[in-house]
Formats: C-alpha cells, sequence, structure tokens
C-alpha cells in the first residue's frame, strides 16, 4: 500500500529520519520545514497523508491542522501529529484541531509504518468516491465538501463491544450526553446488532474476556452490511501488538486504557465526521449514476437506460425461448397542450400522466420515457395478446379520467396511441416496428392501439378491446 506521505518538520535531522523511513517502504515522500509551506504543497493536492511536526516557529502544527481541516479543498486529508509534547491536553489540542492521530518523538518505526498504511487504505478508498462526487458537482448535484464543513461529529449512533463493567459504563457515560450509545458485552450478538442497526460506529473492546477482540473487529470488516462502518478500538497500553494489527485489520482509530473522557469525545467526533463525509460521497455518487439513468421530470427511466436494458432483456428472451414485447405510446395533440397552456402544463401533463400510468401496469414491467412526450414499457415474458389487453387499459384508464393540471380547473382531457411489437433480432428493429404501429394508430384517428404488422396474434382473441392490427 503505498501514498504520498508529506513530513513537515523544521529540524532537518528529524526530516531526513522520516524520509529515509518512508522511502525504505515505497511510500512517496515529499518534505517542508515550516507551515505556510505545507498548506501550499495540501492545497495543490500533492500529497496524500500529512506527518506535521508540532513544535515549529511562525505557524505551529496545531495551527496548520486547523488550517487544512477547515479549507473544503483539504479537510479530508489524514493528518498525523508528530511530536514530543505526551500530555493528554496536548492530544486533546490536537484531535480538536482536526489531527486523526499522534506520534511521539522518539518515534516507533513500527508505530509508524502501521498508522501510515492504515491512513493511505483509508484515502484510498475515498479517493474514487471524491473524484466521482466532484464530477457529479459539476452536474449540479450537491457538493459534499460544503456540507462536511458544517458537521459537528454529534448525534451519532454507537454501539460499545465491551464486557467490562468499569470500562463500558465510562465510555457509555461520557458519550450519552451527546450521542445515541448501545452497551452490547456480547461479541457474537453486536455482529448481529451491527449488521441491522444501521450504527454509524463500533467502539470495541481488544480485552473482551469470551471473545477475540481482533476477530470482531475482522469480523465486522468482512460483512457487507458493516464494512463501512468506523471502528474505534479500546486497548491496555501493553498490547501494542494487537494496537498494532488492529490497524492492519481495518480499524480506524484506538484509544488507550485509562480512558481520558475528553480525548474519547473527541477521538468519536473525528470518526462520526469523516463517516458522514465518506457517506455523503457515496451518495453523490450514486445521485450521479440515478442522474444518468432516470429522467429528471417524471423519474421514469430514461432512453440511456432503456438501451442497455432493451439489449439485455432481448437477449434473455432469446436464451429462454420466452416472448417480448415493447408498448410504444405518446400523447395525442399534446403540442397543442403547450401552445395553448404553456409548457409549464406541459410539464405538469407528463408527469401526473406517468404517475397515472403507473398504476395501471404491472411491476414486471419497465416504463421509460423516451423523449419529450414519447414513452415506452417493455413487456417481458408477455405474449402479445397480454400486451394488447395491458394497452388497452392504459389506453382506456387514460381516457376515462382527466390529467390534473395547475394551469386549469378542472383535469385536461387526454387520450393516448399505442403501438405495440414483439420479439425482435434486435433493439433497433424492434423500436422501429413498435414505432410503425404507432404511427398507423395515429393516422387511423388516434387514441387506439395498433400491433405490428408481423405479429403472429390472432386479432379475435381481442373482442371488445379497441386494438387493430397494422397492415
Amino acid at each position: 500500500m503505498t501514498a504520498r506521505v508529506l513530513v513537515v518538520d523544521d529540524i532537518l535531522p528529524n526530516l531526513k529520519l522520516l524520509e529515509a523511513r518512508l522511502t525504505a517502504e515505497y511510500f512517496d515522500v515529499v518534505t517542508c520545514t515550516n507551515g505556510p509551506e505545507a498548506l501550499s504543497v495540501c492545497s495543490k493536492g500533492d500529497c496524500d497523508i500529512v506527518l506535521l511536526d508540532v513544535m515549529m516557529p511562525g505557524m505551529n502544527g496545531f495551527e496548520v491542522c486547523r488550517r487544512l481541516k477547515a479549507d473544503p479543498a483539504t479537510a479530508h486529508i489524514p493528518v498525523v501529529m508528530v511530536t514530543a509534547l505526551d500530555q493528554t491536553s496536548d492530544r486533546l489540542t490536537g484531535l480538536e484541531a482536526g489531527a486523526d492521530d499522534f506520534l511521539t518523538k522518539p518515534i516507533d518505526e513500527i508505530a509508524l509504518l502501521a498508522r501510515v498504511r492504515s491512513l493511505a487504505r483509508l484515502r484510498l478508498a475515498l479517493d474514487e468516491l471524491r473524484t466521482r462526487a466532484m464530477r457529479a458537482a459539476q452536474l449540479g448535484i450537491n457538493n459534499p465538501l460544503a456540507s462536511v464543513m458544517n458537521e459537528n461529529g454529534s448525534g451519532g449512533r454507537i454501539l460499545v463491544v465491551d464486557d467490562r463493567r468499569s470500562s463500558s459504563e465510562t465510555v457509555t457515560g461520557a458519550l450519552r450526553a451527546l450521542h445515541d450509545v448501545e452497551l452490547e458485552p456480547d461479541a457474537l450478538e453486536a455482529l448481529v446488532e451491527g449488521a441491522a442497526g444501521r450504527y454509524d460506529l463500533f467502539i470495541v473492546s481488544l480485552s473482551l474476556n469470551a471473545y477475540d477482540g481482533l476477530r470482531l473487529c475482522s469480523q465486522i470488516r468482512s460483512v457487507e452490511a458493516t464494512r463501512h462502518i468506523p471502528i474505534l478500538a479500546i486497548a491496555e497500553p501493553e498490547d501494542r501488538a494487537k494496537i498494532l494489527r488492529c490497524l492492519d485489520l481495518g480499524v480506524n482509530d484506538y484509544l488507550l486504557r485509562p480512558i481520558d473522557r475528553n480525548e474519547l469525545i473527541a477521538r468519536v467526533r473525528t470518526q462520526l465526521r469523516r463517516k458522514r463525509y465518506a457517506d455523503g460521497l457515496r451518495q453523490n455518487v450514486e445521485a450521479s449514476i440515478e442522474m444518468a439513468v432516470v429522467d429528471a421530470l417524471t423519474g421514469l427511466h430514461n432512453r440511456r437506460y432503456l438501451d442497455g436494458a432493451l439489449a439485455a432483456l432481448l437477449e434473455e428472451a432469446k436464451r429462454k425461448a420466452k416472448p417480448l414485447t415493447l408498448m410504444m405510446f405518446d400523447i395525442d395533440h399534446f403540442k397543442t397542450v403547450n401552445d395553448v397552456h404553456g409548457h409549464e402544463a406541459g410539464d405538469q401533463l407528463l408527469q401526473n400522466l406517468a404517475a397515472r400510468i403507473k398504476g395501471l401496469i404491472r411491476s414486471a414491467d419497465l416504463f421509460c420515457r423516451l423523449s419529450g412526450d414519447e414513452f415506452v414499457i417493455l413487456m417481458p415474458e408477455t405474449r402479445l395478446d397480454v400486451a394488447a389487453r395491458v394497452a388497452e387499459r392504459v389506453r382506456a384508464g387514460v381516457e376515462s379520467q382527466g390529467i390534473p393540471v395547475e394551469a386549469r380547473e378542472r383535469p385536461l382531457s387526454v387520450t393516448i396511441s399505442i403501438g405495440l411489437a414483439e420479439s425482435a433480432q434486435d433493439a433497433a428493429d424492434l423500436l422501429r416496428r413498435a414505432d410503425k404501429a404507432l404511427y398507423r394508430s395515429k393516422q387511423s384517428g388516434r387514441n387506439r392501439v395498433f400491433i405490428d404488422a408481423a405479429a403472429p396474434v390472432r386479432l379475435e382473441r381481442m373482442t371488445g378491446l379497441r386494438v387493430v392490427r397494422s397492415s
């Protein structure tokens, strides 16, 4: 796992020592000797992780960290404070400034590499999401960087897994004023609850009496429902090997006993802010995917989605030797609606018509907006005679009751014309044949269903329906 690491220290021997250790492990290392230079490197996107000395002249490490975390362009970069200060109050100052962790001088090389690798994995997991979310922001979707700056890390849902009463009471007592905290001493029950409970954070004791705490952390990471939920481990000071191992397993952070309440609150806040940032990125990516395949006006799938789905459904129909029927329809005299009542009324008509028709078709049918006032409904494993009855139900359902439009006091009376075609060699041919049947429906007076001329269906089955074979 490699990454670009920025090392910031005003003492040259310290700088060279860290650079040598990290370079030996194949990390790309960038160095600078003061805070303003570090801010400049980060703003250009030239690093993935920052190792930041606290005691520097001019601008100290705490101030550099604050400025990094206050800037939406750099707030996502993990920061590890490297310091000779080892008081709880110093760690708390750094955590409140936004630091992810502390390394105390003289630096333990194994701890250094474990933490850098852990943060590199975190950064790698977020980078692709962040890139996609930034592209989505260019399309008009809300920028997640703006929302994360207002996130205070409170109101989280936290599951504490600890079977030591004194420890668990300290943790839950410190957090309950700010979060919804639940305690589960049984590790296996915690796995079940965690998968179903939509938690924001797990706090796991590595010193469970009846279960291996490291195994529990590994299982949390391996279950799909809990894979992205951060884990804060609680360990004994002498459990150095466990701490290093838990970082390798994907644990996000750890806290040593005896637990300092303020440090616990600060580390929990950091993890919740980071999770909500990642969740915001995922939501933006999902929104951008939806934007690509969903029609913004009607909420139906669009032409792009239809092209992919139609090809796949045709292939499946051939493989299973099952029919696939395509219904194409548009609104009769739709241009008149726009001309007389305005385009806003036309948009409302399209929205309300789509909602009406959703209630008239089957759950297995795929409803898409092709373009303008033209729509397509794909009916898998549906014979043409059955599809004709569905089409007639749709036609009659639109004609029988007007469509509400705000520009009119009374619902607007509209009708639709429908063309039907059954399985073809390819998507283009099926669309062409359905379009031809729709054209014949228009030519023949509108407000009716026409079936593709090549379709092998007996019209006597359609008795009482307004269905005609195209010729």
